[in-house]
Formats: structure tokens, sequence, C-alpha cells
């Protein structure tokens, strides 16, 4: 019999990330300061940051060690495992070949502790006591309360108002961990309390939660920021997704694949799968990565490359990326985790190079195929990645149609699975679940407020 699963021993976990800055086509533009506009510096970030992932932030170098505390909490559940998905394969009938890197193995279900845990540890060195972050549908909350309980950090998350109460379940695991958990925005923070004073029933959004945590970590000197997508040192830390993928795809005999598929919302899961394949591409090896997004929230497919604030109350750096505007609130979809007004400056710099492309998707058919993921492969997986698994079945299907036949190899990546998301499932299977594309005149209301900041040349 044929294999499904390809493993890596422990002894195989990456002893170094892969920085994508060294290869890009196009460097990438600065971030500018709120206030005057201009370049700014490494120490305008020390106050969310220490400085060692301040360093990684802005590094060109190609590879950077992972120090062996990283490496030893690694080992908790890495290297995942590479599956090969003959009974979807089957079910579509197709001839291309498809894999998925299952991330869901980790202790929070996603693929989001591969940074959580190195942020934590070099805060702990740094001798920082607590961490404020945000979280849309819990992943990052449950994946940052984790990291902090393994090297005794206290945590404070402020979790999007309309996930705190379609996922329950996600509250309860980030309290388990020990963090503290309110939903955003709060009367904690002047940011909170001015959204709820002009919107009583707002459902949140990243942009207002990022604006909570950051403000809640500047005005603590015992606390800094994590962040867990968007920046660069972030996509750096996932990097060890792609990395032993390469390695599983030699050994189920592949000489690599012909589409890489991962979901997009801020770019984390999906750097961390695809940036490794992007180094070969840009050397030179054909082949598609595809960055799969909501239609409810399109800003690669729709919105526009300018500068932007990451948060609603612009108290972050303007960063250049493909964004909807900072004060856009995106519609209660279930992929949560998916609902950010911007994307990673590194994601969005290799979308205007042309290295990676970008396709949107309805929430509907989503969930379609995420049950036909999870009655052939028998995982159902997180709303987030359902987006990962649509874009694949469209790649198998345009496969099977053409007349050549020439069996492709199409890999994705499974960043997290659905336990904790079964209302979701439930409103989709009782024929309660609305599809929702963002209407033109939403995105334009939402980019006019970035007239008068900086244009990106």
């Amino acid at each position: 019999m044929e294999p499904t699963r390809y493993l890596l021993p422990e002894s195989e976990i990456p002893r170094r990330w892969y920085n994508v800055a060294a290869d890009m086509p196009t460097p990438l533009l600065p971030p500018l300061h709120p206030g005057t506009g201009q370049p700014i510096g490494p120490d305008a970030l020390a106050p969310l940051f220490p400085m060692s992932l301040i360093e990684q932030e802005v590094s060109r170098e190609r590879w950077i060690d992972i120090p062996e505390p990283i490496i030893e909490a690694y080992a908790l559940w890495r290297p995942t495992p590479l599956h090969r998905a003959r009974r979807l394969e089957r079910a579509l009938g197709t001839p291309a070949r498809i894999y998925y890197k299952n991330e869901s193995v980790s202790p929070a279900g996603s693929h989001k502790p591969n940074t959580a845990v190195p942020q934590a540890w070099y805060n702990k060195q740094a001798r920082v006591k607590r961490l404020a972050t945000e979280t849309g549908a819990g992943q990052w909350g449950s994946a940052l309360a984790f990291a902090t309980s393994l090297f005794g950090l206290a945590c404070q998350v402020y979790m999007v108002r309309v996930s705190y109460e379609q996922k329950p379940y996600r509250k309860a695991l980030i309290e388990s961990w020990g963090a503290r958990v309110i939903p955003s925005p709060s009367e904690e923070t002047q940011a909170g309390r001015g959204i709820r004073a002009a919107t009583p029933d707002s459902p949140g959004s990243l942009g207002i939660a990022i604006s909570e945590a950051v403000e809640d970590a500047a005005s603590r000197e015992d606390t800094k920021y994590a962040l867990g997508s968007v920046l660069n040192h972030v996509m750096l830390h996932q990097t060890v997704i792609g990395l032993e993928t390469q390695k599983q795809l030699a050994l189920a005999g592949e000489k690599g694949p012909d589409a890489v598929i991962a979901c997009c919302g801020g770019g984390s899961n999906f750097a961390g799968l695809a940036f490794p394949f992007a180094a070969e591409k840009i050397a030179g090896k054909e082949m598609r990565i595809i960055a799969a997004e909501p239609a409810a929230c399109p800003t690669l497919t729709r919105g526009r490359f300018a500068y932007d604030f990451g948060d609603t109350a612009r108290l972050t750096p303007l960063l250049p990326m493909h964004t909807l505007g900072h004060s856009f609130i995106p519609p209660g979809i279930h992929a949560g985790g998916l609902r950010y007004h911007g994307d990673a400056p590194l994601v969005c710099q290799l979308l205007r190079d042309g290295v990676i492309e970008a396709v949107a998707h309805r929430q509907r058919e989503c969930f379609e195929a995420a049950l036909l993921f999870a009655r052939t492969e028998g995982i159902l997986p997180a709303p987030e990645t359902s987006h990962a698994i649509r874009a694949a079945v469209a790649e198998a299907e345009a496969e099977r149609a053409k007349e050549e036949g020439r069996e492709r190899v199409i890999l994705f990546n499974l960043s997290g699975h659905g336990h904790f998301d079964m209302a979701s499932y439930a409103a989709y299977l009782s024929g309660n679940l609305q599809d929702y594309e963002l209407p033109q005149e939403a995105i334009d209301s939402a980019i006019a407020e970035l007239a008068g900041l900086p244009q990106p040349c």
C-alpha cells in the first residue's frame, strides 16, 4: 500500500528560519512614522517589541538561527505531518496529486504557535513580564496563551467581539492556559471606549483589537505587544512549515509542487508554507503560488496598494500593503482569522512582483469544500482553512478538465482544525449560513480615508 503520511523525525525540525526579504525581486518600502510620515528606524518599535524581534523585523539575512529553547518547545508538536489526500483525489476524479501540510496537530490546533513560541521566548529573555495582543477567531490568542504559559509570562488578549460571541470555547481555551481575554471593543482602553461610544453595538474588527492591544502595551512598563500576523518577523517564524514540507515532498518522491495554496488574512500561514517555495520560483522554477481569501474581505484581490495604518485608532506605523482602509469593519463571517483590512507587506510586494497570485471565495462554497474534505480525509478544518481547500479543489477540477491530463502536484496548508468552530458548521448544515460579497461602495468608502496619507512610489 502506498503511504498517505510523510513524517520527519524530531531531529529534522528546522534549525534556521528562512527570510524571503533576502531574495525578493523588489525590496520592501519602509514603514513610516504615523505622525511625521517619515521612514522609521528600529528604535521607533522599541516601546512595543524587544530588540531581538526588531532586529529580525528589519533583517535582510537569508537565514536566521533558531535558539535551542525554541526548538525544544517546537518538539512538542513538530515536525508536523505531510499527507497525500488520496481519498479527496478519488472523490474529485482528478489526475492531480494533492498534498496537505497538517498544522492542526499543534497544541493550539493551528499554525500560530510557530511564532507565538519564539515571541514569548524572546520577550522572556528581555525580562518582559506581560504580553498584550489581539485575536480574531481565537487561534492567535490561544497560541500566545499557550506560549506564555510555557515561559511564565502574563497575557492579555483582546478578542474581536463577534468572534468572542461566536466561539465561546476559544475563550475557554485561552483562559485554560492562564491568559485573560475580553471582547473588543472594550471599556479598558481609550481606543475601545471611543469605538463603543460611537457604535455601541460594534462587532469589532482586528484593526480595533490591535489598537487596544497596542495602547495597552504602550501604557505599561512591564508589557510588550505581540502580533500574530502581518509583520516580517512573524512571517519569518512561520517558514518552518514550508521548510519541513520541502523535505517531505522529497520523501514522497516529488520534485516539487505545481501549485502551492494557503488561506490568507494577514498572511502568516500563507507565508509559512509559501515563502520557501517562493524562493524556488524566484530562482526560476515554474509553479503557481496562490493566496485564498474571503470574498467578504478581499484585501489582495480588490484592495488598494497604499500606505495605511495597521489599526483603526491610527497608532501603528504606516505599512505599505494592500488594504481596504483602516476604518473598514468586515462583515461577521465565520472565518474570523481572515477578517483583517490589510495584508503583510512581504506578501503584498510578492503579489505586486507577480511571484504570487490571489483568489477570493464565498463563504458557502468554502464550507462545502470543507465538508467534502472532512468526509474524505476525516479532518474537520477551521473555516479559515476551508478557503485553501476550496482553492485546491478548484485547481484539481481545472486539472481534470484539461485534455492532456498531466498529473500536477497541488499542495495546500491545513492551517488549523475546526473543533472550536462547530457553531459555524451548525449554521451551514442548517442552511442558515449566508454568502456575503463586499459591495464596491463599501470598499470605496473605507479607502477614501487614505486620502492625505503618504503614497507608495
